[in-house]
């Protein structure tokens, strides 16, 4: 499955193996029933098509080391492959940034000792830079002045209505009235004192505590005057006091001020005692200041009618059907408004909340649609849309209520008092929500998402420098699902919470996320690039090689457009060795059939990740330490059976070649396969069994 090689070629203090004449080591005669082995050749030695690629799967930084790892590959393979360095996330970091470095040194190393290096893998839900590459699909911020504010109206008072008011004071020949939509003081005096004359001018307020706000007062008077006291606050803690001047005509003055902590029961008081004359006060508003926001719709439904999702139904024999991409209603006769209706079930209404409903609409002749929010438990209305009143000819609309009952599941349409056709597209129900950013479109995405496949290619086709002449383009794209019945296995996506994965086909689309791989891999790597489509269970006996078959079907949908080529395909082959014969034989079949699946594509053929673990006839798995000498004899011969039916039924012309995905048996501490014996060595690097069924199967024994 593409996973991490933790059981691979580690340095030990000893060795039971010869390796390359550089790096050669001495090593004891094995004895009893091993000593045949060693009469084997390294396995090189064995290819009989000098064009095929034995390879292994290393850990480049083990390889570098030019030690135990670096000998045993040279001297045994000529193609070697990187388990985790060429992935995406071990190069590029959470902020996007490339690091090529030790790929660079390891394609060099490799290369120089005479072996290809294959690549794996461009393209992969897994092991990529998960925060990098969901950062860029993050919501784009609005270009939006950040000294800005805009005034959100939270209390208002005017006196249009008004028949009381509130003052306190002594002073003789005062006359307060209210005319004309306005709060009028008149006085013929002054006092010494300006706050034994007071009038409440707004009161009851509520504020958020540290939040910025503007009292805007409405005012005139005669004479005019610069020295109209105020005081804004709850008793006894006053928020701003200070003075206003008015002229003799309409005027708005502006009060700025910032909410303390204990910000409830404000109010606002006009202090005149020392002015002689007329003014009055129209009104009296107050603004919470805050960072402007736009509304974007989320939407909860949206049918354009393209597919085949008709909204159920009933009364009066009325029907709903899907025409040219249009809903069609048909009424055949008048009744209630209620008689005939259209539900669309499962979508909680809140209540208090406000939604959004859009379509368009015509019918055969003049008519009103009706929609709401419904109670399915006892059928009660919990609001409803303005009647959309519709004619012959199409016409948008969009109309909205809010929510005023609790357990609302159902979108209810009514349309029983219309005989005749109505014909309905892009109905839509959403809600508005404020934000500061707006989500990218789904073609932004998906530009985005390709240039950052193109960034990431090129740089790793700059730093392998034209030495890397065969990849995995796209690494296990098929799950093991046909969820649209068309009889293949559809394409792998990610499920709602997967932080761990990041699947770029959920953006760019199943054809276009490998014709997309594949273009840019052709674009930035050498002319003479091989690309293969690597992908596990090829050889599943359980459902008769369907992803296999599905594998191939996707290929040819991929290559549809006569301008994407895939050169060749990758089966993993993580498979097992049983000891219950019969279960054994089926997989025998499976994977002769496979082979056979493979080379009717004119394809190029790999087998790209080879290891084996060990199953007894109970179906337990087996660990190292438990093996017996038998069941690892029958692990050899499993391998044999693999390799030379791999070169008995696949022509030449489109042998790639086997890599071997552990060299070793897999350590306790392993994540891959832990404890399990599926390698050609054992952890001392002594040769196996397996390593002779391995050479016997190069040479078809």
């Amino acid at each position: 499955m593409a996973f991490a090689v933790g059981c691979g070629l580690t340095a030990l203090t000893s060795c039971a193996d010869q390796f390359d004449q550089e790096y050669s080591v001495d090593r004891p005669a094995l004895k009893g029933e091993y000593a045949y082995l060693n009469d084997y050749k390294p396995l090189k030695e064995y290819l009989g098509n000098p064009n095929v690629k034995l390879g292994v799967g290393t850990d480049a930084r083990e390889y570098l080391q030019q030690q135990l790892v670096y000998a045993l590959t040279n001297s045994n393979f000529n193609e070697t492959v990187s388990g985790n360095d060429m992935k995406m996330a071990s190069c590029v970091n959470d902020k996007g940034e490339m690091n090529f470095g030790t790929v660079s040194e390891y394609v060099s190393a490799a290369t120089d000792a005479g072996l290809s290096v294959y690549g794996h893998t461009l393209a992969w839900h897994s092991q990529q830079p998960v925060k990098y590459l969901s950062s860029l699909l993050k919501d784009k911020e609005l270009d939006i002045d950040p000294d800005a504010k805009e005034e959100k109206e939270e209390y208002k008072m005017d006196w249009a209505a008004a028949t009381a008011y509130t003052m306190w004071g002594q002073f003789p020949d005062i006359a307060t009235v209210s005319t004309n939509g306005a709060l009028t003081i008149t006085t013929t005096g002054t006092i010494a004192n300006f706050w034994e004359l007071q009038y409440m001018v707004a009161d009851g307020i509520s504020l958020q505590a540290g939040k910025e706000y503007v009292m805007r007062l409405e005012l005139k008077g005669s004479p005019a005057s610069e020295n109209l006291h105020y005081v804004i606050g709850p008793w006894g803690a006053d928020i701003k006091a200070g003075v206003l001047d008015f002229t003799t005509d309409w005027e708005t003055r502006d009060i700025a001020f910032t909410a303390p902590n204990d910000a409830s029961g404000v109010h606002m008081l006009l202090q005149s005692g020392d002015y002689e004359g007329e003014y009055s006060i129209k009104s009296v508003t107050l603004y919470l200041l805050e960072a402007p926001v736009v509304e974007v719709p989320s939407y909860i439904y949206e049918n354009d009618f393209s597919g085949s999702d008709v909204p159920g139904g009933w009364g009066n024999n009325s029907t709903r059907t899907i025409e040219d991409g249009v809903l069609h209603v048909n009424n055949p006769s008048t009744t209630d408004f209620w008689a005939a209706q259209m539900a669309i079930d499962g979508y909680q209404f809140e209540q208090g909340v406000t939604y959004y409903m859009s379509l368009k609409i015509k019918g055969s002749g003049n008519g009103v649609w009706r929609s709401g929010a419904q109670v399915t438990s006892d059928y009660s209305s919990a609001g409803d849309f303005p009647n959309i009143e519709f004619g012959t000819e199409w016409k948008d609309f969009t109309v909205k209520f809010t929510c005023n009952k609790e357990g609302a599941t159902r979108w209810i349409h009514s349309f029983g008092d219309f005989a005749g056709d109505i014909y309905i597209d892009d109905l839509k129900l959403y809600v508005m929500k404020s934000m500061n950013a707006i989500p990218l479109t789904e073609q932004e995405k998906k530009d985005t998402l390709t240039w950052a496949m193109a960034n990431w290619i090129e740089g790793m086709m700059n730093a392998c420098d034209g030495k890397v002449k065969a990849w995995d383009v796209v690494n296990e794209a098929i799950s093991g699902a046909d969820t649209d019945g068309d009889g293949f296995y559809d394409l792998q996506h990610g499920s709602e919470g997967n932080t761990t994965d990041f699947f770029w086909q959920d953006y760019l689309g199943d054809i276009d996320y490998v014709r997309t791989a594949v273009r840019l891999a052709r674009q930035y790597g050498p002319e003479d690039v091989k690309l293969f489509i690597n992908d596990y269970n090829l050889e599943s006996d359980w459902d008769d090689n369907k992803k296999l078959k599905s594998l191939i079907e996707w290929i040819d949908r991929w290559e549809a457009d006569g301008v994407t080529k895939i050169d060749g395909i990758g089966s993993q082959m993580h498979i097992s060795c049983y000891m219950n014969a019969n279960v054994q034989e089926k997989k025998k079949k499976a994977i002769e059939n496979m082979f056979r699946l493979m080379a009717q594509t004119g394809k190029l053929v790999r087998v790209s990740e080879l290891d084996m673990g060990l199953v007894d006839e109970n179906g337990n798995d087996v660990q190292t330490a438990n093996a017996t000498e038998a069941q690892l004899h029958e692990m050899a011969d499993l391998y044999k059976f693999v390799v030379s039916k791999y070169f008995e039924i696949v022509p030449a012309a489109q042998q790639w070649g086997i890599c071997q995905w552990a060299a070793t048996d897999s350590p306790a501490n392993s994540g891959w396969r832990p404890n399990s014996p599926l390698g050609l060595w054992d952890l001392n690097y002594n040769r196996k069994h397996a390593y002779a069924g391995f050479a016997d199967g190069l040479q078809s024994k």
